[in-house]
């Protein structure tokens, strides 16, 4: 899915596109009472108003108790009317289900739960497909059952399935999905081509596309006659940021914000420079590529917009967490509860804000009542697995990401967290398949692939561990986990070289973490001026305090005295075991160069036999070859 090149432009397709269904059609008496039942939540009653009465059944089912199957809809119902009681007795299987979700205690059963009323919506929803009764929000309803069907790997029918036959597209025309008769992603484009501005049925088609990547070929056909409208651009940025291609989602949200640079207008303003929605995808965009001083900025200057908006706040809550900016997470937790304390977000932020202080036990209880709030808040499972891990409760941990990875296997914070928690368990096979899985789903993440390569090498896998240490490297490794396992590794091995090159390179990307902007001038590796302001400037902490003697040590053994005295020089301010031996080793170092200096002094006066009449000249001459080369001097 490309940007396409597009100008911005309203149409007079655009305006009858625009039009909601009761401005299209005329609804009757019993739809607009449906409507009302719907407006006030029941959904039920609503769903029984718009489908055929028998009074026969309806006494025996009353007079016995129970309520009887669903009925089929009215036979004088508008596509308004079907669209109604459709997604009236969807919204009502989710209810009954929500309420079963809460009476059950395991989590297996929990996940199993389906809407009841599926079954007899896909029955009803195609037949009115096949009689040409749906319009676009019909469409997205009946796009939504197939979804929850072909995820549930249920494949209910009655009788035998006929492919529909509809002029939409030569492509689409008769696809069916193998379980459940029309693919549920055909459907929903059908719906979108029909009302392009129905975001729900764009999300919904996201989710498929993210699920199942061999249809996104197929999709991006069915929307090439939408593919100049901006609402695909706006679905092309949120599959992006789904499917972690962050950089491809920031390029589109940048064309959309800010336009296109052209040689005769110059820099042309976007027509989205005002989006707030922009404006936090492109902010969850560098989060989720860990550029925290970028997202933070975006996230900042959305918070100053829009004072009271809590959506995508609980991320920056987590930004602030990573940056260690406690008094601005805490002014970020009072404003919260000042808009609104029982939105999730705001449970969210508040128990970020105590996990910050280290009050575990505090957060936990504010990320369980965010749980309360949103059974499904896929963040706040995670979060309290990782509050679990602090507290040493292993069980509870992994209880917390398995009931993440339950409502999204996408979720490799989830993933990850698993294998931490099997790690700590001392079960490294089990925590190498879950450090893969977060590696698979997030591929491009250094922290990934150490620890992959940290149950590799507790399983004796040496060669395996280095392959990821190196794939964690070249990934840029800021933490320098990767970059010091490695030199150990060559160390043991007796490769010097590769050890001395690994040890560069952690005290280079610890340099750069340090830096508001990237590192310039060459790496420190290949350019004298490069390695001599990481090696003066770097922060010395235990990690590079070894990296410094062993290098030190490296150069006075290649005779490269002068890396050597440097490295050794930043070590007399480090208030370690390494200061001493540093110490050692610069007096080492000058003695060697003083005896090489002798040496050479030595040599050249074996060389000039004494004659009369050189004296003074002679002498002379050796001191000047002399002050070339060190900054001794020869007496004459």
């Amino acid at each position: 899915m490309g940007l396409a090149s597009s100008s911005f432009s309203s149409s007079s397709a655009d305006d009858n596109l625009s039009l909601l269904p009761e401005e299209r059609c005329q609804p009757n008496d019993v739809e607009l009472y449906a409507i009302s039942l719907f407006d006030l939540g029941e959904y039920s009653r609503a769903a029984h108003v718009l489908s055929s009465s028998s009074t026969s059944n309806e006494s025996s089912s009353f007079s016995d108790g129970s309520l009887g199957q669903i009925k089929p809809p009215r036979d004088d119902l508008t596509s308004l009317g079907v669209y109604l009681r459709a997604f009236s007795l969807y919204l009502d299987g989710e209810r009954r289900k929500e309420e079963q979700v809460t009476e059950l205690r395991d989590p297996l059963e929990r996940t199993k739960l389906l809407n009841s009323n599926l079954p007899q919506l896909e029955a009803d929803l195609r037949r009115s497909n096949e009689l040409g009764e749906l319009d676009a929000f019909g469409l997205y309803v009946y796009g939504v059952v197939l979804k929850e069907l072909r995820g549930a790997k249920r494949a209910p029918s009655s009788g035998e399935r006929h492919k529909t036959n509809y002029e939409f597209n030569q492509t689409a025309d008769a696809r069916t999905d193998e379980s459940v008769g029309d693919a549920a992603h055909v459907i929903l484009i059908r719906s979108i081509l029909k009302y392009p501005f129905n975001w729900s049925a764009w999300l919904d088609l996201g989710e498929l596309c993210v699920d199942d990547s061999s249809i996104d070929q197929e999709v991006e056909e069915l929307l090439l006659p939408i593919s100049d409208h901006w609402m695909y651009h706006f679905f092309c940025v949120h599959v992006f940021i789904e499917e972690k291609a962050n950089e491809n989602a920031i390029a589109i949200i940048e064309k959309l914000a800010n336009g296109k640079m052209s040689e005769n207008e110059g820099q042309q303003q976007g027509f989205f420079i005002q989006s707030a929605y922009l404006q936090s995808q492109l902010a969850m965009a560098y989060y989720d590529i860990r550029d925290y001083d970028s997202a933070h900025d975006h996230f900042l200057a959305l918070a100053e917009r829009e004072p009271y908006r809590l959506d995508n706040m609980d991320a920056f809550s987590n930004v602030l967490y990573v940056k260690d900016q406690k008094v601005a997470l805490s002014h970020l937790a009072h404003r919260s509860v000042t808009v609104d304390k029982y939105r999730p977000e705001t449970c969210i932020i508040v128990g970020n804000y105590y996990s910050s202080k280290g009050r575990h036990e505090k957060a936990v209880q504010y990320f369980q009542r965010a749980l309360k709030l949103d059974r499904s808040y896929l963040s706040a499972w995670t979060l309290l697995g990782h509050e679990y891990i602090e507290m040493k409760n292993t069980a509870a941990a992994i209880e917390a990401y398995r009931r993440a990875v339950d409502i999204s296997d996408r979720e490799y914070r989830a993933w990850y967290g698993l294998g931490q928690t099997y790690e700590i368990m001392n079960m490294l096979l089990h925590a190498l398949f879950y450090f893969r899985k977060a590696a698979a789903l997030h591929p491009h993440d250094a922290r990934m692939w150490c620890a992959i390569g940290g149950c590799l090498l507790g399983l004796d896998r040496r060669g395996d561990a280095e392959k990821s240490y190196e794939r964690a490297v070249s990934l840029g490794d800021g933490e320098g986990i990767a970059t010091r396992k490695l030199a150990e590794l060559y160390r043991e091995d007796g490769d010097e070289e590769k050890a001395a090159k690994c040890y560069l390179r952690h005290l280079e990307l610890r340099y750069q973490s340090q830096l508001a902007v990237p590192l310039t001038g060459g790496s420190a590796d290949s350019s004298p001026e490069a390695f001599e302001n990481v090696v003066n400037h770097v922060r010395v902490d235990e990690p590079e305090a070894e990296a410094l003697l062993y290098l030190a040590y490296y150069y006075r053994d290649n005779l490269e005295y002068d890396a050597a005295i440097l490295c050794a020089t930043r070590l007399e301010d480090y208030p370690g075991p390494e200061k001493e031996q540093g110490k050692g080793l610069l007096r080492d170092i000058r003695s060697r160069m003083d005896h090489k200096v002798g040496q050479r002094r030595y040599k050249r006066r074996s060389k000039s036999p004494k004659t009369p009449g050189r004296g003074v000249n002679s002498s002379m001459d050796s001191t000047s070859e002399a002050n070339a080369e060190s900054s001794f001097e020869f007496s004459p």
